[in-house]
């Protein structure tokens, strides 16, 4: 479990780390997030996470607290601190502490940052994707600037209960026009019957997935035809293959789909290949 978490510039005790009741992340969701795979002790995607780090803070006018370099060494300590040798890195800024008000707080109040490491063994990732997983899809009730990775994820947690309550493990959006999005805390994608893996393109709808990205690029390499589209949950239900992409996921096969079997029921040869694959096209940061 996590010992120690990084709260505004000091290690503390994980009971004792917190911040400022009116800390804006906890009264509006003013704040963003990023999660890091940790293997063997060292970061995953490191450059690209703190790249979609900086892009969500832009978006919403925060400023980042410290330098990325600053913060890529706050996050190897906390690695360092809490041992962890397989696992992740949960990083959250937000506009910082101020009385309640729907209005930003003048210049003078400093962004709150949170960091903490925690050990995720492999074992029980690996026994899933051995299996697959199932999803239930649901309508899309998010906000229209998903593509922001921030912690308002009230929407994800019920879809991602409501899915548990039927045996699934994850949920899938649908729009209104009945195209699937993205998952509760995922990339979903598709492979038809031509092989074509086939993923919503990054638009407002989506969180661009650091996986995702590297996903692509692995496709390519491998000489895979990548179709960035939205797809009918009719196509997913008819699809060869379906599978979850995330820094916590990597490649997770879905086997079932609102309790359609995709494909044969089992994991499908493509997604057991790329998950096999991955961490050769990630970029895994020095200890």
């Amino acid at each position: 479990m996590t010992r120690v978490v990084y709260v505004n510039g000091a290690y503390l005790p994980y009971a004792q780390a917190g911040v400022h009741a009116e800390d804006r992340g906890n009264q509006f969701g003013d704040a963003v997030y990023e999660v890091c795979e940790v293997l063997k002790g060292r970061l995953v995607d490191e450059t690209r996470h703190l790249a979609r780090l900086v892009r969500s803070l832009d978006e919403l006018g925060i400023d980042l607290p410290m330098t990325t370099k600053a913060l890529g060494r706050v996050m190897r300590e906390s690695i360092r601190r809490n041992r962890v040798h397989e696992g992740l890195v949960y990083c959250q800024v937000s506009r910082g502490a101020a009385p309640r008000s729907f209005l930003f707080p003048g210049p003078d109040v400093p962004p709150t940052l949170i960091v903490l490491a925690r050990r995720v063994g492999r074992a029980a990732a690996e026994s899933q994707a051995a299996e697959g997983i199932a999803v239930k899809t649901m309508p899309d009730s998010r906000w229209g600037r998903v593509d922001i990775k921030t912690v308002m994820l009230l929407p994800s947690v019920i879809a991602k209960e409501a899915a548990r309550a039927e045996g699934a493990k994850e949920a899938w959006f649908v729009d209104k026009d009945g195209r699937v999005t993205e998952g509760g805390s995922s990339n979903a994608w598709i492979i038809d019957a031509q092989g074509h893996l086939i993923t919503r393109q990054a638009d407002e709808g989506i969180l661009r997935g650091i996986t995702r990205d590297v996903l692509i690029e692995l496709a390519a390499r491998r000489g895979l035809v990548v179709v960035e589209r939205a797809f009918t949950v009719a196509e997913a239900y008819a699809a060869r293959e379906a599978f979850v992409t995330s820094a916590t996921n990597l490649v997770m096969p879905v086997v079932r789909i609102d309790g359609r079997a995709i494909g044969n029921g089992h994991p499908g040869s493509f997604a057991v290949d790329l998950r096999r694959q991955f961490h050769s096209a990630a970029e895994i940061a020095a200890a």
